[in-house]
């Protein structure tokens, strides 16, 4: 089998997805399927590029699975790669690689850890898929808005004393518990375990809400929101606070999220190129924008709010890891990768896992990179403008939606022509 070859990637439909051809998904479904027809109504949200059996990538001139590929071919992944991640039962390729294009919240949500996946899966196999963990990174294709990580207590504390709807769904009691036991220092760790288990009782508090409870201070506060603006919470709220709950609203009206999710999440937006880490455990929520995700291969997800799907509050409440900081904690800066060389400029995103990195490589018309090998198979996505990759005598034109796998040791030369050629590319390595 070739060292590099083109794939077809299937697109998956959910609620939340952006609709018809506003969608980045269904134009890279449809860029390399002429039997892909986009509707103009249909909510188009995930692209999957991997070996995931639920949407199985394929090689664009045969029809076979790429899964079915590198299990007869075990060279394209490479001895180090099979050896290390066969031994925690991964086939092939340890990562599921994705465009997302998001019009709507998605669920506030985690994903277990490698024991809590094992358990679940065990227990409920038909909500849990999967018995692997699930951490992720996502990369902003474009204008990025969502939820990671819970905010700094200081924060939260201060929605507590200005929101009296979010208090009241709290209860004061459990509120004015954490507000005169949590203990705010600059350096945060000599109290980190004392004020985690004061937020867990406030989420909790949270997630065991009656629905009448919510719905009834739901109901005030958009009202108040509508009426006050940008000053509906003092201090700590501003015009976009009050425009995120109003556009929350709208979407899933008088839902639990706009608690669990406004006042208790950090709130980012990123622009093209920046990225956000989320390691397991860590609850957050994708609003709008259109991203590229990398995550260890698995579909294990925990929900809350902003979902009409299987809510699991229990489990949800004892995983939380409850680590508390600044959004800029969980932003991931990119880092020169030195392994490429040209006039094109080439990016790492290396989150602290074994199972992905990935690259970005960005050529203006005319301009040429060479990547050197790398130690393991990769997976790479065009997103916008046009030119070629190629290995050694073997050229691809490249251009948006276009995906390819490359195995192990293959050093590839990429050419940009007409607009401004980026690339992502989602490897492993031992």
């Amino acid at each position: 089998m070739p060292a590099l070859f083109q794939l077809q990637c299937g697109a998956q439909e959910y609620a939340w997805g952006k609709i018809g051809a506003k969608s980045s998904v269904a134009r890279f479904a449809a860029a390399t399927d002429s039997s892909f027809k986009i509707g103009s109504d249909t909510p188009y949200a995930e692209l999957w590029m991997g070996t995931h059996p639920s949407v199985p990538s394929r090689d664009i001139q045969t029809g076979e699975t790429l899964h079915d590929i590198l299990s007869k071919d075990p060279s394209l992944v490479g001895t180090h790669v099979s050896k290390k991640f066969h031994e925690s039962g991964f086939s092939n390729l340890p990562f599921l690689f994705k465009v997302l294009s998001i019009e709507k919240v998605l669920s506030i949500q985690a994903h277990p850890d490698k024991t809590l996946a094992k358990q679940l899966h065990a227990n409920d196999p038909k909500n849990y898929p999967d018995d692997n963990h699930k951490p992720e990174m996502a990369i902003a294709l474009d204008e990025f808005e969502g939820f990671c990580g819970f905010r700094p207590v200081s924060e939260i504390k201060g929605f507590l004393s200005s929101v009296p709807e979010f208090k009241s769904v709290v209860t004061n009691s459990v509120a004015d518990a954490f507000s005169e036991g949590v203990i705010v220092s600059p350096n945060g760790s000599d109290d980190e375990e004392h004020n985690k288990l004061l937020l867990q009782k406030l989420f909790n508090a949270i997630m065991t809400a009656s629905e009448e409870t919510i719905a009834s201070e739901a109901r005030k506060l958009v009202s108040r929101t509508e009426t006050e603006g940008g000053s509906f919470a003092g201090q700590y709220g501003d015009e976009k606070l009050a425009d995120l709950i109003l556009r929350l609203n709208k979407q899933f009206p008088l839902d639990i999220g706009l608690f669990c999710g406004v006042f208790l999440l950090n709130y980012v937006t990123l622009n093209a190129g920046e990225a956000i880490f989320l390691k397991a455990k860590d609850p957050h929520a994708y609003i709008s924008g259109d991203i590229i995700e990398c995550m260890a291969a698995s579909d294990n997800v925990v929900r809350s709010g902003f979902t009409p799907k299987f809510k699991d509050v229990k489990n949800l409440v004892e995983m939380l890891t409850y680590d508390s900081a600044s959004v800029d904690k969980q932003k991931m800066k990119p880092a020169n990768f030195d392994r490429a060389e040209g006039d094109g400029v080439t990016h790492l995103y290396d989150p602290p896992i074994p199972e992905f990195a990935v690259l970005r490589t960005v050529l203006e018309k005319g301009q040429k990179e060479v990547v050197r090998p790398l130690g393991g198979p990769s997976i790479i996505v065009v997103t916008e403008g046009t030119g070629t990759i190629s290995f050694g005598a073997k050229v691809f034109q490249a251009s948006p939606g276009y995906v390819f796998f490359v195995g192990a040791e293959t050093e590839l030369n990429y050419e940009g022509s007409d607009g401004r050629l980026t690339t992502y590319a989602a490897f492993v390595e031992a």
